[in-house]
């Protein structure tokens, strides 16, 4: 089968020492990642469609939306419904369509995707990834240009899943820096806010995930000394090995999934720790929605250290 009948679509390669990493042209998403011959991620053969969000990129918004729908510079807009089970449209518009790539070295990739005016997202909006591997991990820089004549909003998420091993996240210890939780309902959307304090959710200091069931969405992220919050996943042991997620201030929030609902091939076998410019329902609610003004470029940056 050649590369351009995989369900994915083209594979991109890249190296640099021990490490290696795969995206494909479909999504722009984060196939595979490892080193040393050590998977970092959870991936899936490339001869297989993407299951569950693994690697994908999430815009022009993360995670849910409410019936689709949400108001905008006092227009309402409609979005299909890609979560009719719950009456939400999921993930954005990009994690199905086909990349470009503008530049590969041994080490790197760049891909493009231009988000075209539609029914329900009426905005041109050019998005560019650099996936970049060097000693200390794989770096994602990230840029979204308005180039339409009117201010548009936008999110921008990633959906990594962790692994550490070949068993349940159970026994794994996790160090979320977050002082909230955002509450949510059957849908998944978010009705409030909670601190984590006294909470079973509360990983600001590292513990044991356990048989906790986790979908939450984390905000209020404390940061270190170089200004990036970082969520971390350890083995348990006198020596564990250990990965991190980091992000820039970009990215005031992350969605942590424990994969509960996922088939029994998959379930609770890897962690998502989902990087997010804003939270569920944003483009409704207003919250942390960039405002991308005609001809202005955003940027923000994140990565998988192991």
């Amino acid at each position: 089968m050649s590369s351009a009948d995989l369900p994915t679509g083209a594979q991109y390669e890249i190296r640099h020492g021990g490490h290696r990493a795969v995206i494909t042209e479909v999504g722009a998403t984060l196939r595979h990642y490892s080193v040393e011959g050590r998977d970092v991620i959870e991936d899936f053969p490339s001869g297989q469609m993407c299951p569950a969000g693994h690697g994908q990129v999430l815009a022009p918004w993360p995670n849910r939306l409410q019936g689709g729908t949400y108001r905008w510079a006092g227009t309402t807009r409609q979005l299909p419904l890609s979560e009719p089970s719950r009456h939400n449209a999921i993930h954005g518009l990009v994690r199905w369509q086909a990349w470009v790539v503008t530049e590969q070295a041994g080490r790197w990739v760049t891909l493009t995707h231009r988000i075209h005016p539609r029914d329900g997202y009426p905005f041109l909006i050019d998005i560019e990834l650099r996936y970049e591997l060097d000693e200390s991990g794989l770096t994602v820089s990230a840029t979204a240009i308005n180039r339409g004549p009117e201010p548009a909003p936008f999110g921008l998420g990633f959906h990594p899943y962790l692994r550490l091993g070949t068993g349940m996240v159970d026994g794994l210890i996790l160090e979320c820096p977050a002082a909230i939780t955002l509450i949510t309902d059957d849908a998944g959307i978010p009705t409030g806010r909670q601190a984590v304090e006294g909470t079973a959710f509360d990983f600001r200091s590292p513990r044991a995930i356990g048989a906790l069931e986790l979908d939450t969405a984390y905000t209020d992220l404390s940061s270190g000394s170089d200004g990036l919050h970082r969520v971390s996943l350890s083995g348990p042991g006198p020596a564990p090995e250990s990965t991190t997620v980091w992000m820039d201030a970009g990215f005031g929030h992350v969605m942590v999934f424990s994969g509960d609902t996922l088939g029994p091939e998959r379930r609770r076998k890897a962690l998502a720790v989902e990087p997010m410019t804003c939270p569920p329902n944003a483009l409704a609610t207003g919250e942390a929605v960039i405002s991308l003004e005609p001809g202005v470029t955003w940027a923000g940056r994140w990565g998988i250290q192991p």
